[in-house]
């Protein structure tokens, strides 16, 4: 062993390391990511980070022939074409970042090219078996009216369960019916609320939260038996507890956004309404929706097409 390499073994930093740890901070403080975005880049790129410890390279030192090593060695290990892109996407913005910093001399970023994927059709329910999902919370439940706002609110709005978990009393008006998220980013919208769900909360919130509170300090609209908020494993578990119980398979909170908003579409809503009530920045993001709703795309093609 060289003395260079030494030097390398016995600098190998606790993780993350203070570039990565640099990187994560600008990532939140001035990109605005969220927390839960930012831990996935973290665990990222700890796991590049011992890569390139295990063959001594210092980052100034990195090079193609480094990321690509680290891309074979995922593919090795059996990762889907899907994870190994997104630990491509934080590589890529890691490896723009130090070279804009100065701390490696190419900018390597530019040099690599993101693999093309398939993308899944969402998971979608029928109405009927919505409709199954939403009444299953059973009234003999002491919990019955919490579970069933939770349920009746994910499909009213759409929300990510992230949003649904961070959601405060202030932020929901039950008089006016709507009520405001913030998403990724900490980008806010408006969201209205349907009649189901307005009532289902306005009971939550009168005759149950009050009860649950240990804190009258507590904003969170969504109590667990503690009186601590919901967290979005607690969220997980009930939305997979109750499909399972109206014979429903491998149903989650995102699948309710999913239907909220291919049903929205296929009751005719406006792309870019469907857009903005998502909150994705890109349009592209929402189209996915107009692929999965094949009686509409039956129904219009039966109307328009000449030889039918």
């Amino acid at each position: 062993m060289t003395v260079r390499q030494a030097q390398r073994t016995d600098a190998q930093p606790k993780l993350p390391p203070p570039l990565i740890k640099r990187f994560l901070d600008y990532l939140f403080v001035e990109c605005g990511l969220s927390g839960a975005t930012v831990t996935a880049y973290r665990a990222d790129l700890t796991e590049f980070w011992d890569h390139l410890m295990s063959r001594s390279v210092l980052p100034e030192d990195i090079g193609l022939e480094h990321v690509q090593s680290y891309l074979m060695a995922l593919h090795n290990r059996g990762l889907s074409l899907a994870s190994v892109a997104r630990h491509l996407a934080s590589l890529k913005m890691f490896l723009r970042h130090l070279f804009v910093e100065g701390r490696i001399k190419r900018d390597l970023a530019s040099l690599l090219e993101t693999p093309r994927k398939w993308r899944n059709l969402p998971k979608i329910l029928r109405y009927e078996q919505i409709d199954a999902l939403l009444a299953a919370p059973d009234p003999s439940d002491d919990l019955w009216l919490r579970d069933r706002a939770i349920l009746e609110t994910l499909y009213a709005t759409g929300m990510r369960v992230s949003e649904l978990t961070g959601l405060t009393v202030r932020h929901v008006n039950l008089d006016v019916g709507y009520l405001r998220c913030f998403g990724k980013g900490s980008k806010e919208r408006i969201i209205p609320i349907g009649s189901s769900a307005l009532q289902a909360l306005r009971e939550y919130l009168t005759h149950l939260r009050p009860g649950m509170l240990r804190d009258v300090s507590q904003d969170a609209v969504f109590l667990s038996r503690s009186g601590r908020p919901l967290d979005r494993t607690n969220v997980w578990r009930l939305i997979r507890k109750y499909a399972e119980q109206v014979g429903l398979k491998n149903v989650s909170p995102h699948t309710i956004r999913h239907c909220f908003a291919t049903h929205l579409l296929a009751g005719g809503a406006d792309l870019r309404v469907v857009q903005e009530l998502l909150g994705h920045s890109d349009i592209s993001t929402t189209q996915i929706y107009t692929h999965v709703d094949s009686s509409r795309l039956k129904q219009v093609h039966q109307q328009c097409h000449p030889r039918q």
